[in-house]
């Protein structure tokens, strides 16, 4: 566990800093963005989310356009009730908190680990071993589209919840953590937001391969 910043990461922080309330606009067009709900582009070259009008956020999400360096990141939800990881594999992640995402980094072509802290986003060293142990585990790992979506995993009361999310909604997590954190264990105020945060996970997503009822 390395405990530092992640140099690829590092220009999302600006995510997850306190802002003052402000008209939200396309950081590539200047049009106005509905709030809440506009989308966001990963700038693969300079590790940014980036907000987006609908307009550009289609005309950049193509492998033809600006080389592939803009990936808008998707809106799907996926969970996996069934999926193998127990408290010894949370053991051979290496997280020393309960909560921890997971995805591609294009960039560096490796899988990466973060987790929320005080301090922001937090890079966790990830063995090889521990990797194939969550590819194993769990069919979302395939799935994971690289650098736009995260395994996200939860570990609470002798269980670990498995999602596959939207990278952007967990960098909220880590603003929201990072502003709400009191003390050792986060206090009381953190929990109930991270409560709220995971409840909003599951209400949106779906098991692959079942429909909703």
């Amino acid at each position: 566990m390395t405990g530092r910043p992640p140099a690829p990461v590092r220009g999302l922080f600006r995510f997850t800093a306190p802002r003052a309330p402000r008209e939200e606009r396309c950081e590539l067009c200047s049009a106005a963005l509905p709030d809440p709900g506009h989308r966001h582009l990963v700038d693969t070259e300079n590790r940014v989310l980036t907000c987006a009008c609908d307009p550009c956020a289609q005309l950049l999400d193509r492998p033809d356009a600006s080389g592939g360096r803009f990936r808008a990141v998707p809106g799907r939800y996926l969970s996996d009730p069934d999926h193998g990881l127990d408290e010894a594999a949370w053991e051979r992640l290496r997280v020393p908190v309960g909560v921890a995402f997971f995805f591609h980094n294009s960039a560096l072509d490796r899988p990466v680990a973060l987790y929320p802290s005080p301090a922001g986003a937090t890079e966790s060293e990830l063995e090889p071993e521990a990797w194939q142990c969550l590819l194993a585990a769990s069919e979302l790992t395939g799935l994971l589209r690289p650098d736009v979506e995260a395994l996200l995993l939860r570990r609470h009361e002798g269980r670990v919840e498995c999602h596959l999310v939207p990278i952007d909604i967990c960098y909220e997590l880590v603003g929201r953590m990072r502003l709400r954190w009191q003390g050792f264990d986060g206090g009381a105020e953190a929990r109930a937001d991270l409560e709220e945060f995971f409840g909003h996970v599951r209400e949106r997503a779906r098991v692959p391969g079942r429909n909703r009822p």
